[in-house]
């Protein structure tokens, strides 16, 4: 019952974040709240991938929602024994907590990528990554972001919402490895067996 309502909250946690990680990648769209730029595909390559939107975000909620149905209380009527309904619920939560790894572990590998790259903005040799060869440097060194003339403060759009994502999907991450422990902890401290054995059903 316990590692039950452990992982309700733990499932119920991964709804904001999903939805904060859709807001934040959304915004990326538009630096400094202007819309011509994403008209225009003037936007760094990275947002393309829709990261925060899709993987960290839908398909999150997709999961979560999975996770809330499986923690419920009627989720233990899908065979005719307990035993059996547990250790199907048990396996089902490990492959959507799995799932929720890969998708958020996504999202984090693109956020860092798009943080380290930089932004697309216009300098005075036209339009391009202004810090792509900088190997992240320009991270420290906030001098260097008068290079960028256009979007006006993209640097600091960029890092700021680049940043929120990673930690939101670390956060998923996390999250979504705290639960497969759970469950895997039951299995091995035998609370309940995954394998199904002849003769129990």
């Amino acid at each position: 019952m316990g590692s039950r309502k452990c992982g309700r909250c733990l499932s119920g946690l991964l709804v904001p974040l999903a939805l904060w990680s859709i807001t934040v990648n959304v915004l990326l769209y538009f630096p400094n709240g202007q819309t011509s730029y994403a008209s225009s595909n003037q936007l760094t390559n990275y947002v393309w991938y829709f990261e925060g939107i899709c993987f960290s975000g839908i398909m999150m909620l997709v999961v979560a929602a999975a996770l809330l149905v499986l923690e419920g209380e009627n989720s233990s009527a899908c065979c005719q024994s307990e035993n059996c309904s547990r250790r199907y619920v048990t396996l089902l939560s490990i492959i959507f907590s799995a799932l929720g790894i890969a998708f958020s572990g996504y999202c984090l590998v693109i956020s860092a990528l798009g943080l380290v790259q930089g932004p697309y903005c216009h300098t005075v040799n036209g339009w391009e990554y202004a810090f792509e060869g900088t190997a992240g440097r320009f991270l420290t060194d906030s001098s260097l972001w008068v290079q960028c003339l256009e979007p006006a403060y993209v640097v600091e759009w960029n890092i700021i919402l680049f940043s929120i994502l990673i930690a939101l999907s670390g956060l998923q991450v996390l999250v979504c490895l705290i639960r497969v422990a759970v469950q895997l902890s039951g299995i091995l401290c035998g609370t309940y067996s995954v394998i199904i054995q002849p003769g129990i059903i």
